[in-house]
């Protein structure tokens, strides 16, 4: 199944939001908990399921330490290279799980994090689009390689200034160019007009919190309208946060693509299960966006279809709120406003006082338009 990818925001209505279910790395590296996984994202309705290749050897040192999060939802002794190694799709596990989201009409997508994974994606499974995490944002061979391939590019812009933002889609733009890398070939490939143009076609930001979970006061939502001012470029949220009302309200904010990690139960032993979504919690949000996008409209004020049986009901006009008699005057004792709003309109009640009724009113009847002066 293919993507239809948002173009470059310009004013609502908004295109239609991408939906990212971000299985990572919650199969704990079992096939079939994989395959569970994608069912459990086309069951929630989410437009894509993404995965992650790598292989440990290339994207860990043996020594390295885990992160707090991970220390809290794995094994003690451990590394991080052990913790990695068990959680590895080998080959033919990504072609069963492609295969599988074929059958089930839905996109595969993936995230590489070495060179040799990068390849395997594009020439492999010939991905068209590739998602670039946070952590390899200063990742210059990776960017410039991913660029290369041509493919379209979701970058992930956590832990980054926007000067960091600004270098990463530099090597990007020289990667589309074919321009050999170089400091100096990044930054003209970032001015030139061709260079941004490869950049507007093909690439979204997501603006993004490393931590798992975010706490809500670190997500700073508004940073995703200073990305697209500052880049011109598609702008989305990949959300850490717990709960749904973030990602949400991303998408109310004009996030032309929300990611979310999900798991088929928080209980299970890895290190993202605890910050994901469980399948329920997944199709809640998927139905949450959607109700968004037909809630934000196309910005134009004017009364709705569904309002004008009601404008009459709830709105006022000119009424006798006491007898009248012919000839006596309308004077704020006698003139009111009450419902239905079927004949003079409340706002010419000015215009009234001091006329002269030329009938008899009883009280509650609707004041007439020929009235004389």
């Amino acid at each position: 199944m293919s993507i239809v990818w948002p173009a470059l925001p310009t004013v609502f209505p908004l295109p239609r939001t991408v939906i990212i279910a971000e299985a990572g790395v919650n199969h704990d590296g079992d096939l079939q908990q994989a395959l569970r996984l994608v069912d459990a994202a086309v069951a929630a309705g989410a437009d894509a399921v993404k995965f992650q290749t790598f292989r440990s050897d290339a994207l860990v040192t043996r020594t390295a330490g885990k992160a707090a999060y991970q220390r809290q939802t794995t094994a003690q002794h451990e590394s991080q290279w052990q913790m990695l190694r068990r959680l590895e799709l080998d080959a033919e596990s990504h072609y069963r799980l492609q295969r599988h989201c074929q059958e089930r009409q839905i996109a595969f997508l993936s995230t590489p994090f070495d060179l040799e994974s990068l390849r395997f994606l594009t020439d492999e499974l010939a991905l068209d689009t590739l998602k670039i995490s946070s952590g390899e944002i200063t990742n210059g061979p990776l960017l410039w390689q991913a660029a290369r391939s041509g493919r379209r590019i979701i970058l992930s812009t956590g832990m980054a200034s926007l000067a960091e933002v600004e270098q990463a889609l530099a090597v990007l733009a020289c990667g589309y160019l074919g321009t050999a890398p170089a400091l100096a070939a990044f930054e003209a490939a970032w001015m030139s007009r061709q260079g941004r143009q490869h950049l507007a076609d093909r690439v979204i930001l997501l603006h993004c919190t490393s931590e798992y979970p975010a706490p809500e006061h670190s997500i700073n939502l508004r940073a995703m309208d200073s990305l697209r001012s500052a880049f011109a470029l598609p702008v989305g949220l990949s959300d850490h946060s717990e709960g749904v009302a973030v990602a949400i309200a991303a998408v109310a904010r004009g996030a032309c693509v929300v990611e979310k990690h999900f798991t088929l139960d928080r209980r299970l032993s890895g290190p993202d299960h605890r910050a994901s979504l469980e399948p329920q919690a997944l199709a809640d949000l998927v139905r949450s966006i959607r109700a968004v996008e037909q809630a934000l409209g196309d910005g134009f004020k004017s009364a709705a279809a569904v309002e004008l049986a009601n404008r009459a009901l709830v709105r006022k006009q000119l009424v006798a709120v006491r007898e009248i008699a012919v000839g006596e005057c309308f004077t704020a004792d006698n003139l009111g406003c009450k419902r239905p709003g079927v004949g003079i309109s409340p706002l010419r009640y000015w215009e009234w006082l001091g006329r002269r009724a030329t009938r008899a009113y009883p009280v509650d009847q609707a004041i007439v338009e020929d009235e004389a002066p």
